[in-house]
């Protein structure tokens, strides 16, 4: 056994000798008519021998000790995972619906288009004012204001009205004594009653009339208000023959005057008018 165990050790070392020595260049080669006396009796006519060159061949590069490292750079490999199955993975994400999406974009473009036009618009129209109200000569003739005509009436004082003339009636009963005293302005033709000593009954009331040659029948003046006067422009609608020759009669009639517009008892107070004021005379 003790053979076989140096035997394999004798081969092991061999085997590492054997690439050593198969590196190392062989010897040249020697010659077949090589003797020692050759070599130690130098010839006499023999030429000095000629240097041998080596042969240029290809240059080997050393070979790394079989336990040298080589240099190599770190490459930092991601570390992967397998899926781990207890995870619960997440839901896909619905596909996104965009059908009531406002697009902003193209309504913001649009609008700020608007907004320029409006803002141009507007200069152009302040311009165009600003010139009408203090430089229209400055504009086109179909662009500038149209004359301003302005017409002022001047009104002359009218004439002072000359004084008409003034009527008064007294209209008193059979005892003598007046009971009323009317008034009538012979320019407006309105009267006036003035109720002087003359009570009305209780649920009775006092009613004037004209009375003229120149009408049918008696016309109604309005009844005599309780007051103290009673003013009606009643005979604006009569000639002024009519109201100056006419007779002014009261009658006692129900309350609240005749209901058929006819006297319904005999007056009781009666007149007729005097004229108290001439009218003045026209202005020439």
């Amino acid at each position: 056994m003790w053979e076989n165990i140096r035997a394999e050790i004798a081969r092991t070392a061999a085997a590492q000798v054997e690439p050593a020595s198969a590196e190392a260049s062989p010897p040249p080669p020697v010659p077949e008519s090589f003797s020692p006396e050759a070599a130690e009796s130098p010839p006499e006519s023999s030429p000095p021998p000629e240097t041998l060159q080596p042969e240029a061949g290809p240059i080997e590069t050393p070979r790394p000790e079989p336990d040298a490292l080589p240099d190599v750079a770190p490459q930092f490999i991601p570390q992967v995972h397998a899926p781990d199955a207890n995870v619960v993975r997440a839901p896909q994400a619905p596909l996104a619906d965009d059908s009531n999406v406002i697009r902003l974009e193209g309504r913001v473009k649009r609008w700020r288009n608007v907004a320029s036009a409006i803002g141009a618009l507007a200069a152009a129209l302040l311009v165009t004012l600003s010139l009408q109200i203090f430089q229209p000569e400055a504009l086109p003739g179909a662009l500038r204001p149209a004359p301003r005509i302005q017409t002022v009436e001047v009104k002359t004082p009218a004439a002072p009205l000359a004084a008409s003339a003034q009527y008064v009636a007294l209209l008193q009963g059979q005892g003598g004594g007046p009971a009323f005293i009317m008034t009538i302005d012979g320019a407006t033709r309105n009267f006036t009653v003035r109720k002087v000593g003359a009570t009305p009954e209780p649920g009775k009331s006092f009613e004037l009339w004209l009375i003229s040659d120149k009408l049918p029948r008696p016309r109604s003046l309005g009844v005599i208000g309780a007051g103290d006067f009673t003013a009606r422009p009643l005979l604006a609608s009569y000639d002024a023959e009519v109201v100056n020759g006419a007779t002014y009669a009261v009658t006692v009639e129900p309350a609240g005057g005749s209901p058929n517009g006819q006297p319904t008892s005999a007056p009781v107070f009666s007149g007729k008018l005097i004229e108290t004021v001439p009218p003045a005379p026209a202005q020439k």
